[in-house]
């Protein structure tokens, strides 16, 4: 429950669309994540909040081992 927490306060971030949509991401989709891509989540949100908004409105390119979850991202 710890980790849940952790993570969940990590999904609060700067900016309002990014909160609304990584909140999302972890009511609807957290529990089907693999370990792999759960830490690669843990990774995700350790980028800027710019970053993340450019990727998730495919205004930047998205490096090779995001594609998965940004593309999961897109679609909540």
């Amino acid at each position: 429950m710890a980790e849940l927490d952790r993570i969940r306060w990590q999904c609060r971030r700067g900016l309002l669309e990014l909160d609304l949509l990584l909140n999302r991401f972890l009511d609807r989709e957290l529990a089907g994540l693999s370990t792999e891509q759960m830490q690669t989540f843990r990774e995700l949100l350790d980028e800027a909040d710019i970053r993340l908004l450019a990727w998730v409105m495919e205004q930047e390119k998205v490096p090779g081992r995001y594609d998965f979850l940004i593309g999961r991202l897109r679609q909540v």
